[in-house]
């Protein structure tokens, strides 16, 4: 099916129109200035026209109100990224905003705001389909019909509140202005042709992260009051059949989600940041699991999380969650990776799936449907995935991503042996080109997730993409390592609010004061500039050539320059919070800004972040409320 062709044309000053080339007749989408009001109309005669004096586009993401006025935000290119049963994938490449109001915006916090979302639209990895809902896995949406959005899963409609406007229009006036709505996922697609003795098929991951308490790592953790938690995805992969009697498709669904507990780890400019539990959160929990099951069935829950140290309190509040639910459709599995896997033995991830296959996971097989194209019959289920993997470790990342390719394995060797591509006891490994293929596809996807979340690729991608770790890779770990703390101390907090602001969580035409501005006393503010300073001095003495001073006065300089930079660096340190880059937008739980006052004339000399003290009381005081409620 061909794909709908957008043309924009500026010739009316009082409004911008969009034209679907595809419709018969073709539909025009009218936007007006400067108000952004939305018509349709049918042209029947003047398609030329606008393909004359129109720009192509490939579709419109969404519209979007900041301070001053409201934006259309157009995809201008696209790249294919592959076919699903014959409908086409595309990746979000290159896009534009375009103001609904004339004249040049001149106004800082504005352009503080459009500089977040152009961001965070060029950062994300975006993929849309004209024809194929990308937002549901092949099982959910075998027998669904309609326009996409309508049956978009609400959980991956990344676009769904820039898109909010149109809706609102189709759902109110007229759904004419459907072909217009375009959803998009944020994650990761391939989609690839194999062929393995003399059987051809797609192999094709596809990763959708929910849009709901999304975030960055240390600024988005744990569950919130509505049961989702942070860093959610769902990671399908399909194997797709193509031949001339008969179309199968099987998929295997995996997710990852954050422990579903109170919990943050607060920075503080520490390598290992403050951990706090706030509550176990059964009422919370118990809800997440709900929706849960209702969506995939029984959820075997594997744990990675350490059991000693840093991690053990994370390990210890979701056991008492899962120990106070009960339910015998929530299957724990705990798995000690660093433990079972030290010495690089990554191999032994095997004893998990033995463990889960032990707890009856093997039971819930995958989906598998056949449709007969030469009798244009939908497609028919056959087998459908009863329960899903639901794995996570401290950050949903780098261990997690380990043992989900491990399963996607295990369950791929079963598929091909069952649809008799491989006879019983030979292994899919064994074709090197496939393999490579596999691992590699199942590496980029861990490096897609993790770049959302901690802002580096991967950790523990070599063996992924090789199939045993190196010490070549454990290097490149340790370098991401280092690159995390910095992004996530130093830089995530814009990123957090550009998250915030696309996806509606904070709107800026309801702000009366932006929230752009550094509240930081004067001395807080100049340290380390105070630090470099010292830094430079130092470096200065020691390396550039001098006169004829004696060796005392220059050792006197160093001494006095080492004492400055001592001092600023234990301040900074001292003061951790206040150097941390944290959101703006929407403000955490966990930490306020606390006012700074002058001791000798009591007046306000700017504020600091600090840690809220009473957070468990105000949590806990929602759970009762919730309890009471019910």
């Amino acid at each position: 099916m061909s794909a709908p062709l957008y043309v924009s044309s500026y010739t009316s000053s009082s409004e911008i129109q969009f034209i679907n080339n595809v419709t018969s007749p073709s539909t025009v989408l009218h936007i007006s200035k400067p108000n952004g009001d939305i018509t349709i109309s049918k042209n029947e005669s003047d398609s030329d026209k606008y393909a004359t004096f129109g720009q192509s586009i490939p579709g419109i993401l969404g519209i979007i109100r900041l301070r001053i006025g409201k934006y259309i935000i157009v995809i201008t290119r696209s790249q294919k990224v592959g076919l699903i049963k014959g409908h086409v994938v595309y990746k979000v490449t290159d896009f534009e905003f375009i103001l609904l109001r004339d004249g040049i915006v001149r106004d800082k916090d504005e352009a503080s705001y459009l500089a977040l979302l152009k961001r965070h639209i060029r950062n994300g990895p975006m993929y849309f389909s004209y024809t194929w809902d990308l937002t549901n896995s092949m099982q959910r949406q075998s027998a669904r019909e309609g326009p996409l959005w309508k049956n978009a899963d609400e959980r991956f409609f990344w676009n769904k509140y820039a898109q909010s406007e149109l809706i609102r229009y189709s759902t109110n006036v007229s759904s004419d202005i459907d072909s217009f709505i375009l959803p998009v996922i944020f994650g990761y697609v391939n989609l690839s042709k194999v062929t393995i003795k003399n059987s051809t098929f797609t192999f094709g991951l596809v990763s959708r992260r929910s849009r709901f308490r999304a975030g960055t790592r240390y600024f988005s953790r744990g569950i919130d009051q509505q049961g989702n938690v942070s860093n959610f995805n769902e990671t399908e992969q399909l194997v797709i059949f193509d031949n001339s009697m008969n179309d199968d498709t099987c998929s295997f669904v995996q997710t990852r989600g954050s422990v579903p507990v109170y919990w943050a780890e607060i920075n503080n400019l520490r390598y290992k940041p403050k951990l706090r539990i706030f509550d176990t959160a059964f009422e919370t929990a118990k809800l997440h699991f709900s929706q849960q099951k209702e969506i995939y069935g029984a959820n075997y829950c594997v744990n990675l999380v350490n059991q000693k140290g840093h991690e053990l309190p994370v390990k210890s509040a979701y056991e008492s969650a899962i120990n106070m639910l009960s339910d015998p459709e929530v299957i724990y599995i705990y798995f000690d990776f660093h433990h079972e896997c030290r010495g690089m033995k990554w191999q032994r991830v095997q004893l998990l799936v033995d463990a889960l296959i032990e707890k009856g996971a093997d039971s819930m097989g995958y989906f598998h449907s056949s449709d007969n194209p030469e009798k244009g019959a939908a497609a028919v289920p056959k087998k459908l995935q009863h329960g899903v993997v639901r794995t996570n470790c401290m950050d949903c990342l780098d261990r997690t991503n380990v043992v989900q390719s491990m399963l996607a394995s295990w369950t791929l060797q079963k598929i091909l042996v069952e649809a008799e591509v491989l006879p019983f006891g030979e292994r899919w490994e064994n074709d090197a080109e496939f393999e490579s293929l596999f691992r590699n596809v199942w590496a980029d996807n861990a490096d897609a997730i993790s770049k959302a979340y901690s802002g580096t690729g991967a950790l523990k991608t070599d063996f992924t993409r090789t199939g045993k770790r190196t010490k070549q890779g454990a290097l490149k770990d340790l370098m991401n390592s280092i690159e995390r703390y910095a992004r996530n101390n130093f830089f995530d907090g814009p990123r957090q609010d550009a998250y915030d602001l696309f996806l509606g969580n904070h709107h800026p035409y309801e702000v009366v004061e932006p929230p752009f501005r550094d509240h930081r006393p004067l001395l807080v503010q100049s340290m380390p500039f105070v630090a470099y300073g010292a830094a430079l001095m130092i470096g200065a003495a020691i390396f550039l050539p001098r006169a004829n001073d004696t060796h005392l006065s220059i050792r006197l300089f160093i001494v006095i320059w080492l004492m400055i930079l001592t001092y600023a660096v234990y301040f900074i340190s001292a003061h951790g919070l206040a150097y941390v880059n944290w959101p703006r937008l929407v403000p955490l739980d966990y930490v306020a800004e606390q006012e700074v006052i002058h001791p000798s004339t009591g007046r306000v000399r700017g504020w600091v972040m600090s840690e809220k003290t009473k957070i468990e009381q105000k949590i806990r005081g929602l759970e009762e409320g919730k309890k009471r409620t019910e």
